[in-house]
């Protein structure tokens, strides 16, 4: 069982209201909900929103709400917040609809004593909130972190930094990135999309020059997919990769009757040997393991000039990777 809070909050009692925090919780909610292929993913996330006083999220609802989440033992218990983050010298907090002046909303440390408590294989807890990479930071002090096993830990920005809204009711910056990690973005050549991954996405994203930095915390020996997204290669043909390339270092050789396309000249011209179907068909496959960097041409610009002038073709780092997960039937 896989289970997710989702929260967003764009209405307070006391704060400035918000404008894009529900809609950045519902895209998280519906890009976490199914996987590509339209399976269950998590278990009909639940969806706290605040949009008005009439549907406003209470301190107490939100505590509730968390403690539930982190109950059982699922394989994941997933948090993700948007709205208003307070921080001072006792540590980060959650600001709920109904906070005064922002050390009255749910501790960090009680969220967080709520996740270490829990029997979740995976504890994954994503804040999208000013001031969030505090959390887990014991006493607020930046220097000691309690991240138990099993928790992961990814928020928009710095303890010290604000966390920029779309603006509008738009995407905010983080989550906008986040979603389309989950939707594809961030995902491996099986379509795996995992909290590693995803950050890895966000930060290459927003550059060094992006006015807010993610944090990411973690203490797992493996990453667990959040989602599964469309891969950008067939895995059929990733799984012919050791086949093609049975040995580390191995070079494969190409000549013009791997190519189907040639000029009129070149058709004509009876040194070239005419096009192979059965070696086209095996081309086209060294092209696709081209696209998603796997395979790079030998002393050749493009695969095309590869083959006519009978040169190889060889794995890239990437590729030697992935084919040693073939070779070893881990995938």
């Amino acid at each position: 069982m896989r289970k997710a809070l989702i929260v967003g909050i764009d209405y307070y009692q006391n704060f400035t209201s918000l404008s894009g925090c529900v809609n950045d919780a519902n895209a998280v909610a519906d890009a976490l909900a199914r996987n590509a292929d339209r399976s269950q993913n998590f278990t009909t996330p639940k969806v706290m929103t605040a949009t008005s006083v009439s549907d406003a999220v209470g301190r107490r609802d939100l505590r509730e709400a968390i403690e539930a989440l982190f109950k059982d033992d699922p394989e994941i218990a997933l948090l993700y917040f948007a709205g208003h983050g307070y921080v001072d010298e006792t540590g980060g907090f959650l600001c709920a609809s109904d906070c005064q002046d922002g050390n009255d909303g749910l501790s960090l440390n009680e969220a967080m004593a709520f996740a270490r408590a829990s029997r979740a294989k995976n504890k994954i807890v994503i804040l999208d909130s000013c001031h969030g990479g505090i959390v887990g930071d014991r006493h607020g002090d930046g220097k000691v972190a309690e991240i138990s096993q099993g928790m992961t830990l990814l928020t928009a920005s710095t303890a010290d930094q604000y966390s920029f809204e779309g603006g509008n009711g738009g995407p905010g910056v983080f989550t906008n990135l986040l979603v389309n990690a989950l939707n594809g973005a961030a995902a491996n050549l099986v379509g795996d999309v995992t909290p590693g991954s995803v950050y890895a996405h966000i930060d290459q994203s927003l550059g060094p020059w992006g006015g807010q930095r993610p944090v990411f915390k973690t203490n797992v020996k493996s990453f667990v997919s959040l989602r599964k997204a469309t891969p950008p290669i067939d895995h059929g043909e990733l799984l012919q990769l050791a086949t093609h390339f049975p040995v580390s270092g191995f070079r494969f050789q190409l000549d013009p009757s791997f190519e189907p396309e040639r000029s009129q000249d070149q058709s004509a011209d009876p040194s070239i040997p005419p096009p192979d179907p059965a070696k086209t068909k095996i081309f086209k496959v060294l092209q696709d393991y081209v696209k998603v960097n796997l395979v790079r041409p030998v002393d050749a610009p493009h695969m095309w000039h590869a083959a006519m002038q009978s040169k190889s073709c060889e794995l890239t780092v990437l590729g030697e990777h992935y084919r040693k997960l073939v070779a070893d039937e881990l995938i």
